[in-house]
């Protein structure tokens, strides 16, 4: 059984550290805000200007001015400070960010990622993920394991990249990657989900992967 949404990001929640500045990206990764590891302190990070968000607020308790990237409603802390979006890509592009966690249309065996556009279709902007997956210090991708066209894990993007040799870790609905972007070991299998075989795996993966399961 594949992970649901909830767990993947439970799972890439594992990645946290304490002290660590941590941007999440939108959609499945903004959930790593709900399942923080007790005992560890965090400062959530926004590139429109804002760090130390706090959780998802309870309905009726929403404030339509504090919003994250995605202009989903966020709660603030008493830690919180606001400041300018060039402020917050100052401290992107200052590689004062520890983790970037974010989504993916496809990443390649070697690192590149592809997050920001597919040829054809309307694209409302850029988004910050270019200034992220360059200034960052590490980059965990979140995303489904395959499209409804294939796979998304590949020997090579046909997409067009938001950068070359960025990714660190995949976290997928069905397992979990590392990758060496800067030596030659390339993409590991470390984790497989719940009721996943490794067999389900590799016919549902276009890239060249080594088995490094934990618990094998």
């Amino acid at each position: 059984m594949a992970w649901t949404r909830e767990q993947m990001a439970a799972r890439a929640a594992k990645e946290l550290r304490d002290g660590y500045y941590v941007n999440l990206g939108i959609g499945i990764p903004t959930l790593v805000s709900n399942y923080i590891p007790d005992g560890i302190d965090v400062n959530l990070q926004s590139e429109n200007g804002m760090l130390g968000m706090g959780p998802f607020p309870y309905e009726g308790e929403e404030d339509a001015d504090l919003i994250n990237a995605g202009k989903q409603t966020v709660s603030e802390l008493p830690s919180t400070s606001y400041f300018s979006s060039a402020d917050s890509f100052g401290m992107v592009r200052g590689g004062h960010i520890d983790l970037s966690i974010l989504g993916a249309m496809q990443v390649a065996q070697n690192g590149d990622l592809a997050n920001w556009m597919i040829p054809g279709k309307m694209v409302k902007g850029m988004g910050g993920a270019m200034d992220l997956v360059a200034g960052v210090k590490r980059v965990v991708v979140v995303m489904e394991h395959s499209a409804k066209d294939g796979p998304k894990l590949l020997k090579k993007c046909n997409l067009p990249l938001t950068g070359e040799k960025v990714v660190d870790m995949v976290v997928t609905d069905l397992a979990v990657f590392t990758i060496d972007k800067h030596g030659k070991d390339g993409m590991a299998l470390i984790e497989l989900a719940d009721g996943v075989t490794l067999d389900e795996v590799k016919e549902k993966t276009e890239a060249d992967f080594r088995v490094a399961l934990k618990n094998a």
